[in-house]
């Protein structure tokens, strides 16, 4: 076990864990509201932040969460108030904040080590101070979504149905986005930008397919997230990979696992 000698080790596996758990739990009301995308499209936001960030040497995480909430909170307004169609809302954020990170990049020759990181994840440079930071504000996440859990369940599953039972159906969507917002903005760090949407979706989708309730498919998919997660940070360790493309390919193989398993029932 000399791979917990090492400091960054220990901050390693501790950043990862949080963010199994927050992202896990976070994407079963996602994957639920069948709003996968928006992983991808808020961690393409959050990118633009940290484009922003490295170019103006202001904190790029900071920098980071602030783009995904506005870009959060504009998709919900449009979503909420003009009727425009999901998919086409995150779309147009998707490609139209990519696009804006390339220029920002390209424009102040940003492209370094630091940008590669973000993309593809950094999760052995977590710093003390970083981890500080995921474990208050994922604290603060957690709670939010386990305390209003079943108005979260209940917009997810069907919104007309709660805006008819009196729940503030338009407040509670805000609040859903901010959270998933900050959850993915964090994230980046540690999975990179082109691999968050996984982190947050496919464990809830192997969950899923065990066609159990809810609360038992949250359990499962933070299981899956967590057992990815630790097995990816190993074989990372081991076998000199690189901690977010593994941890990613760990997801992916109890996915499979999960419908090769549930087909033969």
């Amino acid at each position: 076990m000399e791979i917990f000698e090492y400091d960054f080790m220990q901050r390693a596996f501790i950043a990862g864990v949080i963010i199994a758990i927050i992202a896990s739990v976070g994407g079963s009301f996602v994957v639920l509201k069948r709003y996968s995308l928006i992983a991808e499209t808020l961690a393409h936001s959050a990118l633009v932040g940290v484009a922003i960030g490295l170019v103006s040497g202001v904190s790029p995480i900071g920098v980071a969460v602030a783009v995904a909430l506005v870009s959060a909170w504009g998709i919900e307004y449009l979503r909420s108030y003009f009727n425009i169609y999901s998919d086409s809302i995150l779309a147009i954020f998707l490609s139209g904040s990519l696009a804006l990170a390339i220029l920002i990049v390209s424009m102040a020759g940003a492209f370094n080590t630091s940008l590669f990181g973000y993309l593809f994840g950094s999760i052995l440079s977590v710093s003390s101070e970083e981890l500080w930071v995921m474990g208050g504000t994922g604290t603060v996440a957690l709670l939010l979504l386990l305390g209003f859990y079943k108005e979260f369940y209940f917009i997810a599953f069907d919104e007309e149905v709660a805006q008819v039972s009196g729940i503030k159906v338009v407040f509670f969507n805000f609040l859903l986005i901010t959270v998933v917002a900050v959850i993915i903005a964090l994230s980046i760090r540690v999975v990179g930008t082109l691999l968050i949407g996984a982190l947050m979706v496919i464990p809830t989708v192997s969950a899923l397919q065990y066609k159990k309730g809810f609360a038992t498919t949250i359990w499962l998919a933070l299981c899956f997230s967590l057992v990815a997660v630790i097995v990816g940070m190993l074989l990372s360790y081991y076998f000199a990979l690189p901690s977010g493309a593994i941890i990613v390919m760990c997801i992916l193989l109890i996915f499979v696992i999960s419908l090769l398993l549930n087909r033969t029932q």
